[in-house]
């Protein structure tokens, strides 16, 4: 069932509406909301949006609650392909939990929290930005590390990433959901303005088994048409362990390297180079060894530039690593 969440007039003879799929099967009680689209240039969760409303219609006899599906937070930034509100100069993802009495897009960020809140868990999906490109991971507070963790373990992405709470802003749906008592987690994977099928298809594979976790599955689906590996345990950082690569000069970054993957200290990820001079302007290589989960996509870089994250794991998660990276092979 369709449903209008909001609804509210354009200028000119045209309307924003924000809508969401109520999907409802058996008689549990429990509520799983999926969201996306809050940055109009993040495609990843348009395609999962579409094969959980596919697979959950196919098989609404193994559901036992409701599932709701809002493809489009921002529906005006997808159309013009923004990250942003157009018009409006603003990011959508940092002005919740919004005001009933605020400008328009304050009033619709209001009226998506108070449709959320009840949830028994929001899973809020987003890709990186154009620049980077992200191996698929959860993002969470430390403040709701002890609450939220267990449930991230069962989504079968490659890496659970547990923030410091000064670098989680305040104003974003996940902390605004969270901080009132609506569980909420936050996905990043793949690149701007690009979907990754197997990246999605591996995500709706977790959500099932997110929902099965959760009593609101019953039973196994068959996932032949998205089959994709098998869903492993993820690795977990916490803290100060994750290395920046920051670019020490301006250029153009040369890259082969892919997300996923194990380094070694000194190994290549890369060079900067000058297309006039034909010269090499910087050997980018890994000061540790580890799990390179963030690349640079964009080449064109500045000096102090976002090239590459790497997590430094020790002896007791190497297994739980090399199982990840294998399995990205």
């Amino acid at each position: 069932m369709i449903k209008e969440i909001v609804s509210t007039a354009l200028p000119v003879d045209e309307r924003l509406l924000i809508r969401k799929n109520v999907i409802k099967g058996g008689k549990g009680k429990k509520r799983f909301c999926i969201v996306t689209g809050t940055h109009g240039d993040e495609l990843e969760g348009q395609m999962v949006c579409y094969e959980m409303a596919r697979l959950v219609q196919k098989h609404i006899d193994m559901l036992d609650g409701t599932v709701e599906i809002y493809p489009a937070l921002n529906p005006l930034g997808i159309d013009t392909i923004q990250r942003g509100v157009p018009n409006f100069d603003l990011d959508m993802n940092r002005i919740f939990p919004g005001s009933e009495q605020g400008t328009m897009a304050e009033q619709t960020a209001f009226r998506i929290c108070n449709d959320l809140k009840g949830a028994d868990m929001v899973l809020d999906i987003h890709s990186s930005n154009l620049y980077l490109r992200e191996s698929p991971q959860v993002r969470i507070n430390v403040l709701n590390e002890e609450d939220l963790v267990p449930f991230a373990q069962h989504l079968g992405v490659d890496f659970v990433w547990v923030h410091d709470a000064a670098t989680v802003l305040e104003a974003t749906l996940a902390h605004s959901l969270n901080s009132t008592g609506t569980r909420c987690l936050v996905v990043e994977m793949g690149v701007g303005q690009r979907i990754n099928h197997y990246m999605c298809c591996h995500l709706v594979k977790g959500i099932f088994n997110l929902m099965k976790e959760m009593g609101m599955w019953l039973g196994d689906i068959d996932l032949t048409d998205i089959t994709t590996g098998p869903l492993l345990q993820p690795i977990r950082c916490k803290g100060n362990r994750v290395t920046f690569l920051n670019a020490d000069c301006s250029g153009v970054f040369l890259t082969d390297a892919r997300t996923g993957k194990i380094v070694s200290k000194g190994q290549s990820i890369g060079t900067i180079v000058d297309p006039l001079t034909g010269k090499v302007l910087s050997d980018v290589t890994s000061p540790i060894d580890g799990f390179l989960f963030t690349i640079r996509a964009y080449p064109i870089v500045y000096e102090g530039s976002l090239m590459a994250r790497i997590f430094e794991y020790n002896e007791e998660e190497k297994q739980t690593v090399e199982n990840v990276s294998a399995a990205e092979q």
